[in-house]
Order: structure tokens, then sequence, then C-alpha cells
């Protein structure tokens, strides 16, 4: 294996990768160069007090890159049969994991959720890392759909039901929200019967609303939701901040680093209300420019699903696709209050390994795709050109 393709930048194969596989992996770059430079505004006054340094959480955010971006090489020049091959391992492992988030003393708590495993000082969020491998398996799973037997088709639904309650009990409703609309929208591309769709649709919108009514604690962010400013240093303390915030960037911004949310009036700026201290120091215009390159990785993504010829390729595109746009989406849908706040971090900007990775690996599935629709165009026209060759020949 050749050890230069494991760092991005010396790569020397990309010359050779389709169009919309370099656009990605050059949009993928600039948006996680960007994502640095706000994390460290975001994270620089809080590291400073809780740590004494400044720089605390860039640093580790740093180290998190490197090894997310070696993994990202290794899968963008890894062949897809091979990584699907082995997908449902890495599914069933993340299952079990966080079935172990919820057996007490085991599972790590923070904000009312056990999320987390402690393998010594790195934590561990299985909930972040199974989003990939969980649209492999259903692009697997809904790809070869009329192959299949009812008993493998079976197995499979219980074995997403259970990642998706197992995330729910933590609780943890916005990444089971998402995970469920993701396997909803893999099906429905696949082309699945809509009397299948229509009953699991209810049944998801059933179980979000029973999950709300049980736990308090997700019906008081409801109800915060609905009118942050009754309560503005209670429940409804974090909207009401991150709105004042966002207000405050105006058209041009506050410029870089001279947000005053971030100095510890805004909570948990560095993760979940990233995108508004982003929309307070680069305004308007940044955010537009923002909702931009998502709106363009977001059409690259459908470029190349509906270039892919292999229907499994194909559901991995769209469903990749889904998981980091639509996650986007729902992060600043919250920091803006269109949606209920959740504990979504934004992809490639918000700290903690366990969302970069998770966030690299799913970007180098994308290109992996891009890139194999681009050589199954090639490699025909070549067979046909050798083989006219040797007909010449024996002419």
């Amino acid at each position: 294996m050749n050890l230069r393709r494991l760092i991005p930048i010396f790569d020397d194969s990309v010359s050779t990768w389709s169009l919309e596989a370099r656009l990605l992996r050059w949009l993928t770059l600039i948006w996680l160069f960007v994502g640095l430079i706000m994390l460290f505004s975001a994270s620089y006054a809080v590291a400073d007090d809780r740590h004494g340094d400044g720089l605390y959480y860039f640093k580790r955010q740093i180290v998190w890159v490197f090894v997310s971006l070696v993994i990202f090489n290794i899968i963008v020049n890894l062949p897809l049969r091979k990584i699907l091959g082995v997908c449902h391992w890495f599914l069933i492992l993340f299952l079990l994991l966080i079935l172990v988030t919820l057996v007490p003393g085991l599972g790590k708590k923070a904000f009312d959720a056990a999320r987390w495993i402690a393998i010594g000082p790195i934590p561990l969020q299985p909930s972040e890392l199974i989003k990939p491998f969980l649209v492999l398996q259903s692009a697997r799973l809904f790809g070869q759909w009329e192959k299949l037997t009812w008993r493998i088709r079976f197995t499979w639904l219980g074995v997403f039901c259970l990642v998706i309650l197992g995330i729910l009990i933590q609780p943890n409703l916005s990444t089971a929200s998402l995970c469920g609309m993701t396997i909803w929208l893999i099906a429905l591309a696949a082309g699945l019967p809509y009397k299948y769709l229509s009953g699991t649709a209810v049944g998801g919108v059933m179980l979000g609303l029973i999950s709300i009514s049980i736990k308090e604690y997700q019906r008081r962010r409801v109800m915060s939701f609905l009118n942050p400013w009754a309560d503005p240093t209670g429940d409804g303390y974090q909207l009401v901040q991150s709105l004042l915030a966002v207000g405050s960037g105006n058209t041009w911004g506050a410029g870089f680093g001279l947000s005053q949310q971030k100095l510890f009036y805004l909570p948990i700026q560095d993760t979940d209300f990233i995108f508004a201290v982003f929309a307070e120091e680069f305004g308007f215009v940044g955010s537009i420019l923002l909702l931009i390159l998502l709106g363009i990785f977001a059409t690259l993504g459908l470029i190349v699903a509906l270039k892919a010829k292999n229907p499994v390729h194909k559901l991995v595109a769209i469903g990749i696709t889904v998981v980091i746009i639509g996650q986007s989406l729902l992060h600043i849908g919250v920091a803006t209050g269109s949606l209920p706040t959740t504990g979504l971090p934004l992809p490639m900007f918000s700290y903690g390994g366990n969302s970069m990775i998770a966030s690299l690996v799913a970007s180098a599935l994308l290109i992996r795709v891009a890139r194999e629709s681009n050589e199954a165009e090639v490699v025909p026209l070549r067979r046909n050109q050798t083989e006219n060759t040797r007909r010449r020949r024996i002419l």
C-alpha cells in the first residue's frame, strides 16, 4: 500500500478521479478548514477559563482531524464492495456499544443523557459513529430487497429498530430521528411499496410523540422552543442566547473572534450552538455562504447518486447526502429557533472526535461512490477498444 495516500495532500491519484469526486474532496477540505477556524474562535474563551489554555480544545480537535483524514483517505482508495462486505459487523459492534451506554455505571452521563462510554481518556459516542454504517447496511438491504428472503429482511429491520430505540432511550431524540429519517428516505429511494413506507412513517411519528410525553427533559425543551422568552433564564436560556447571537451578526457580522455571546453567555458554544457564534461573527452574508456550500455539496451528492449504475451505490450516495446535509440543517434550525433545542453537532465544525470521524467517513464514502461511478463508465470503453484492436490484428 502506498503510504503517501494516507495523507490527502500527498495523494497523487486525485488527478484521475471524476470531476464530482474532486469537487466533493475540495468542498470537504474547505468545510473542514472553515470549521477549524470557527472552533478556534468559539472555544478559546471557555478553554482558557476551564483549563488555563485557550488552545485546549483546538489542539485536541487537530489530533482528531489528523486521525479522521487518515481514515478518510483509506476509504476513498478502498473498493466499495470491500467496505460493504464488512459494514454489518461495524453496525452490530456500535449497536452493542449503544446498549452498553444504557447500563448504569458504564454509560457516561451529560445533560441528562447517557450517550458516551469512557475508554480511558477517550469518550466514545457510538450513536455518532454508527451513522455511516447504518447508511451502508440500509443501502445493502433496500438495494437488494427483491432478492432477499423475508427472514433476512425482518432480521435487519429488527436491527435498525434496535438502533433507533437504543438511541431514543439514552435519550437522544434528535439523533434517533435523523437515523430513522435516513433509513426511511433510503427505502423510499429504493422504491419500496408506499403501504410499508406510510406505516413506518406513522409509527416513527407516534414513537417520537410517546418519547416526548414520557421524558420530561424532552417535553421541557419542546415547550421552551415554542416560547423561549417565557422563561429566558431557565428552559429557554440556550435558545434566547443563541437568537441574540444570530441577531447580533446583522449583515456582515461582528468580525472573526469578536463574538460577545461566546463569552460565557451562550452555553455549549463549541458544539451544539457553534453556528450561532459563526452567525454572530460572519453575519447574514457568511451564513448564506455556508448554506450555499451545503447546497453545492447536496447537489453534487445527488448528481453522484444519479450517475451511479449499481443500485446499492446509488442508495449509499443518497443516504450519505441525507445524513451530512440533514444533520447540518437540523443544527442550523436549532440555533435559529426553527426547531426544538437538540444536541446535534454541526459536521466538521463542532468540537468532538466522534463527530469528526463520522463526518469525514461519510464524506469519503460519497467520494468513493463518485469514483467508482466514473470508473464504471470508463472501463467498458477501454475493453471495447482492446477488442476492436484485436479484431483488426486478426483480420
